[in-house]
């Protein structure tokens, strides 16, 4: 199993830092110096639970990670690999993960780009392996919901029903995060899943490409993450909180 992250989007409300830099790599250290990043954060998860390689996706201000990616690598003994996203300023990400494809039949712990966790979160997925599931999403049941949340209805014996943004929160069972554990037998079907859903239209969002697979009858389960902090980094609002957040880990 190897490590994911989907670093090609653009983060347009992140500006002025994403006038040169994508999403993964605007500073969440405190000073906001740039030490830290919500990709250094997610490599140090990545290593720290054992994993050695990681595929990062690039594409928009993709050659700031490729400048970085040796001292990366060095800073977190992990061996990266990049794939490009040749449409990461047109498409969405369902495209994204699509164009990781066959790194995902490796096995993956596939992390956004711009969530800040702490490691409690990889464990809590790698916990969860077995007993057949194929995909686990880390799932947020204590967070008070609102519109902007991926949200998701979960059945205790069926897994994932429904995962969307367009959902009343009073209806979800909790809030996908942005990480998941896909096992290595489940890329082939994601794939196909994914394809479908940027074909019938590019602006969808992966979660769209697993609901696609439920949709399919393919069993998706989820990990309580419990009560941690972590933010989605879409504003500069987020990203206050973000700072916050990351000098805890």
């Amino acid at each position: 199993m190897i490590g994911l992250v989907l670093a090609a989007g653009a983060g347009r409300r992140l500006r002025p830092y994403t006038d040169t830099l994508p999403k993964a790599l605007v500073p969440v250290d405190p000073a906001g110096e740039g030490t830290t990043t919500v990709l250094d954060l997610t490599l140090g998860n990545f290593a720290e639970v054992g994993l050695t390689d990681a595929a990062i996706v690039i594409g928009y201000r993709g050659e700031a990670v490729v400048e970085r990616k040796a001292a990366l690598e060095k800073k977190y003994g992990v061996k990266l690999h990049l794939v490009e996203n040749d449409k990461a300023e047109e498409w969405n990400n369902a495209y994204s993960l699509w164009c990781a494809r066959d790194v995902i039949k490796e096995g993956v712990i596939l992390a956004n780009g711009d969530t800040v966790h702490p490691v409690s979160v990889e464990h809590t997925l790698l916990a969860a392996r077995g007993d057949g599931k194929k995909i686990v999403l880390a799932l947020d049941t204590v967070k008070k919901l609102a519109d902007e949340e991926m949200k998701v209805v979960v059945d205790p014996a069926t897994g994932v029903r429904r995962i969307t943004k367009l959902m009343e929160p009073a209806e979800a069972t909790g809030e996908y995060i942005g990480v998941t554990l896909i096992e290595a037998e489940a890329a082939e079907q994601l794939a196909d899943a994914l394809k479908a859903t940027y074909e019938r239209d590019p602006q969808l969002y992966y979660e769209d490409g697993y609901q696609e697979l439920v949709n399919r009858g393919f069993q998706v389960d989820v990990a309580p993450i419990g009560e941690v902090s972590w933010v989605e980094i879409d504003n500069h609002d987020d990203l206050e909180r973000a700072r916050g957040i990351a000098c805890l880990y």
